[in-house]
């Protein structure tokens, strides 16, 4: 990431210096800003890649500093929030914000949702990033006594019975057994779902997986085949074996 510069806009000492800190050590060039006279200063005074925003600063508003740097510029902000402030956060992300950060964060996360939000913005919009391959030429799967079949969307069970699940549902399951034993962070599940342009509002991965846990765990309070990866996402623990269309029964195990 050599050259690219993250203006970190935070009234606190001690947070801009954690960012500052998280940011250098991984290669990236850090300015600082403390009020919205500042963040406009900054963005003429050179280029700068990405702005980390703290919703509340001292005496001014993050909502209003997103709207004065929407008026003179398309850069990416990731919005900084305290735990419970959803209705500004929401409101950040309708003035432009692209995504955000709650209050208390691992620096590990701010890194991610940094990547993330650089590889979106780099993308070009009209990029065709297929979510997954095309169900009608992937192959079927079986693991853990299921069948799935991608050419219909279709999930059976060792009985042979149809299991009910939605598009949704299929498509993260197929994210899964083409990742088998892999640990996959958000980040990676929603861009494999939905392509690098997602939206972060359509953050719901944890949502999805728990559903999907109800259809095809024994015990979804206690999942063994799709497991928590605390920090980090989920991983896909059952032995996958792929079945190609117009192949014998034996398919090839993924280790």
């Amino acid at each position: 990431m050599t050259g690219t510069t993250v203006l970190v806009v935070e009234d606190e000492a001690a947070i801009r210096t954690l960012l500052r800190r998280c940011l250098e050590g991984d290669g990236y060039a850090v300015r600082e800003a403390r009020t919205e006279a500042e963040v406009l200063t900054a963005l003429k005074d050179g280029p700068v890649d990405l702005i980390t925003l703290d919703l509340n600063l001292g005496g001014e508003s993050g909502i209003e500093i997103a709207r004065a740097v929407r008026k003179v510029s398309t850069v990416p902000i990731i919005m900084v929030t305290g735990k419970g402030d959803v209705i500004d956060r929401v409101v950040g992300l309708e003035v432009g914000a692209d995504d955000y950060i709650s209050k208390p964060f691992h620096v590990r996360e701010v890194l991610a949702r940094v990547r993330s939000v650089l590889r979106r913005a780099q993308t070009p919009p009209t990029a065709d990033v297929p979510p997954v391959p095309d169900a009608g030429a992937a192959d079927d799967f079986e693991f853990a006594g299921f069948v799935a079949r991608a050419s219909t969307l279709e999930l059976r069970d060792a009985s042979g019975a149809a299991v009910d699940l939605t598009g949704g549902d299929f498509k993260l399951l197929q994210v899964f057994l083409e990742h088998p034993r892999r640990v996959l962070s958000r980040e990676q599940i929603m861009d494999l779902l939905n392509g690098p342009g997602w939206s972060p509002l359509d953050r719901t991965i944890d949502n999805q997986v728990a559903r999907l846990r109800k259809k095809i765990e024994k015990v979804p309070g206690d999942p063994k085949l799709i497991k928590t990866v605390r920090g980090v996402g989920y991983i896909f623990t059952a032995k996958v074996t792929q079945i190609p269309a117009s192949a014998a029964p034996a398919g090839e195990q993924y280790a």
